[in-house]
């Protein structure tokens, strides 16, 4: 079902874009546009776990280092059918957790050390659970692709509002007034289906986590209790480019951020993870 509505999402996000292109950027805007944010984003993509890593400041721990997280990893990437991903750890005392890495061969799970204080034996193996199924669906690869597309319907707005500034446009058959309104609202639209697209894949990794970990209910607990710490506790160096890839959004303690959230509610997750305990999903 979350495949599904992924997929209507991308389709649409697809329309957005070819809508947008015709009537804003022409066929050379749009093309422009598209090879400009195709290769900022997917060089982020290639990069993102060195990026991403190294600007939380995780450190590599191994077996030795860290036996009881390194098994825990191992012994779930198995159940998956996963190759073994790298493991990290972030000094910090914020409980959340993410998973980075371009395929599955080049996975990475990340940790702060908050977490590892706050949870349970279970509920750690349901998070950790939770973000391997982020790697298995390749969601670093669906959220890129969403990005290119948000990217470009940006960039094609910003163009075609700047050449109705400068008198580069010809308007003798366009309405004006149509097309102020369609630069200011397309990359509004396209960023919310970027978050609809984001919230889905969450729910996806909690139900995929739940079966490769086979305790839906710990994993249920743990949100429960990541939500609270991390109202109490924001991630001050957080970044909004990057919110998306932990298991609870990091800043949550902010207004603002809530309005354009890239995560479900808790509330939500947490339901959902109880009817598949029950057998109802």
């Amino acid at each position: 079902m979350n495949t599904m509505k992924t997929t209507l999402l991308m389709a649409f996000m697809m329309i957005l874009f070819i809508v947008v292109g015709s009537l804003l950027g022409g066929q050379t805007g749009m093309m422009i546009a598209f090879i400009f944010a195709l290769a900022l984003n997917f060089g982020s993509y290639w990069f993102s776990d060195k990026i991403v890593l190294s600007m939380y400041k995780a450190r590599k721990v191994s077996r030795e280092d860290a036996p009881k997280l390194y098994n825990t990893v191992e012994n779930l990437a198995s159940n998956a059918l996963l190759p073994m991903p790298k493991v990290y750890i972030i000094e910090n005392p914020t409980p959340n957790a993410f998973a980075t890495g371009r395929n599955p061969q080049n996975g990475a799970v990340a940790v702060t050390t908050g977490i590892l204080k706050m949870l349970s034996q279970d509920e750690l193996e349901g998070v950790i659970a939770h973000e391997l199924s982020h790697i298995k669906n390749r969601d670093i690869l669906v959220s890129t692709i969403a990005a290119t597309l948000v990217g470009t319907i940006t960039l094609i707005a910003r163009m075609a509002g700047w050449a109705a500034m400068f008198g580069g446009r010809d308007e003798k058959d366009g309405n004006i007034f149509a097309d102020l309104a369609l630069m200011i609202l397309a990359p509004l639209v396209a960023v919310l289906i970027q978050l609809a697209i984001s919230r889905s894949r969450e729910y996806g990794a909690d139900s995929g986590g739940a079966e490769i970990s086979g305790k839906p209910l710990a994993l249920a607990s743990a949100l429960a209790k990541l939500s609270a710490g991390n109202a109490q506790i924001p991630m001050r160096n957080a970044e909004t480019a990057t919110a998306h890839m932990f298991i609870v959004n990091p800043l949550s303690g902010k207004a603002l951020a809530r309005l354009f959230s890239t995560h479900p509610s808790s509330e939500e997750r947490i339901k959902r993870l109880q009817e598949i305990a029950g057998g109802r999903r």
